[in-house]
């Protein structure tokens, strides 16, 4: 399973330079878990950190940066960059295909033209050569302003000592005359508000590449309403749930007749979690809608999606995503409890917290939240504190940082209620 060890995102919002976990230069830090919660006061940015995830997710989906910029209400580059800098948004990602390969680092950088348009000023993927264990990782993809080089294959690069100060003309000589140049191409995009992995990652010349657009067009976020999961959608199979919701029982027909063999202990396992309901099933209707029904304890006739809580929909639609025959690598939630009973919390984060350490079969789990309940049943690398600095910037750091909270979980006293207590405050 591909994971995510760490992430930083510059000039984004209140996000002015913060980082999570592990990256290529800072390979001491402790990568991401598989598990990961963000807690914090109102206003400190969680929200926004979500949106960072989104944004680079909709900037690859969309094959847009500009289209990116302006999706779901973010108003344009000019309202997404940090107030105050004129600098680029920049976006690092350092991850692994599998447990045992070499990590891979992603960055760019987007900036405006002098129209104000938004496109990406660089990019660039790093990866140490196999057997390498000192130095610098080695790139592979270089571009600035949509000009640069890429190398085929798996096994070649240029050292990042030798072209750090380059300008471009000396860039591009430094690369053709490297040892390796027999196994580069010159790489020109023609719109330059495109990312190069849209086009390169299509391509098999470039495994590397084409590895890590999938990591990406894998990503799930949810942006889950129980009212669009309430539509009558017309009848048809769908592998996975969208962002909103509202294809519910589309994937419950999916697995039905592509799982037929563990389709009934899917649901089981889900109803037995869902407290008073005993069965969930779907039916059509005469004019080929599809209806989502449960049959709640105590009633002979079954309820419709319609008639359900808000509560009940969405537990249902975040433990139909953990039973995924094919889960997305990455998940990400924002507040997952909105609507949910609380003692449900707990069990909800534990089944996140299992679906993400499986051996196979799993997704590396994101979730920001307000609640303390949830948070009980996270270890304390788990969790990392938003808060606001002075200057009124976000800053983030991990809960394990503190001995004394170490020290009070391990004694048996759970997290949230150290977080209730004000335990987990900078002092």
């Amino acid at each position: 399973m591909a994971t995510l060890e760490g992430f930083r995102v510059r000039n984004f919002g209140v996000l002015k330079d913060v980082t999570l976990g592990r990256l290529w230069d800072r390979r001491k830090e402790e990568a991401l878990t598989p598990m990961t919660a963000i807690i914090g006061k109102n206003g400190v940015g969680k929200s926004t950190l979500f949106d960072a995830f989104g944004f680079l997710s909709d900037a690859l989906n969309f094959n847009n940066v500009e289209e990116a910029c302006n999706a779901r209400g973010r108003g344009g580059f000019d309202r997404i960059r940090t107030q105050g800098t004129t600098d680029p948004i920049e976006f690092d990602v350092y991850y692994r295909e599998h447990w045992n390969s070499r990590p891979i680092t992603y960055q760019i950088a987007i900036t405006t033209d002098k129209f104000g348009y938004p496109y990406v000023l660089r990019e660039r993927f790093r990866q140490r050569r196999r057997g390498q264990t000192r130095g610098w990782p080695f790139s592979f993809l270089i571009l600035n302003n949509g000009s640069g080089i890429a190398w085929k294959g798996e096994q070649v690069g240029i050292q990042f000592v030798e072209i750090e100060d380059l300008d471009d003309f000396d860039l591009f000589k430094a690369l053709t005359e490297d040892e390796e140049s027999g196994h580069t191409e010159e790489i020109e995009m023609d719109d330059l508000r495109r990312l190069s992995i849209t086009t390169l990652g299509a391509l098999k010349q470039h495994p590397r590449i084409s590895a890590f657009r999938r990591f990406i067009e894998g990503w799930y976020l949810s942006y889950f309403t129980p009212d669009a999961a309430r539509s009558l959608p017309m009848a048809g199979p769908q592998k996975q749930l969208n962002t909103q919701g509202d294809n519910l029982g589309n994937v419950v027909q999916y697995i039905k007749r592509e799982h037929r063999e563990r389709f009934e202990t899917i649901l089981r396992n889900i109803a037995d979690k869902i407290p008073g309901i005993n069965q969930i099933d779907t039916e059509d209707t005469n004019d080929g809608r599809l209806l989502l029904k449960f049959n709640d304890k105590g009633f002979q006739d079954p309820f419709y999606a319609q008639q359900m809580s808000d509560g009940t929909l969405k537990i249902f639609a975040y433990l139909l995503m953990l039973e995924d025959p094919n889960p997305p690598p990455f998940l990400c939630i924002e507040e997952p409890e909105n609507a949910l009973y609380h003692k449900l919390l707990e069990i909800l984060a534990t089944e996140f917290r299992e679906h993400a350490t499986r051996r196979k079969g799993g997704s590396q789990v994101f979730v920001t939240t307000h609640q303390p309940y949830l948070v009980d049943a996270l270890d304390p690398k788990e969790v990392w504190i938003l808060e606001k600095g002075e200057d009124g910037f976000s800053k983030i750091r991990r809960a394990s940082e503190d001995p004394l909270v170490n020290n009070l979980v391990e004694e048996g006293l759970p997290l949230g209620g150290l977080w209730y207590s004000d335990y987990l405050d900078p002092r």
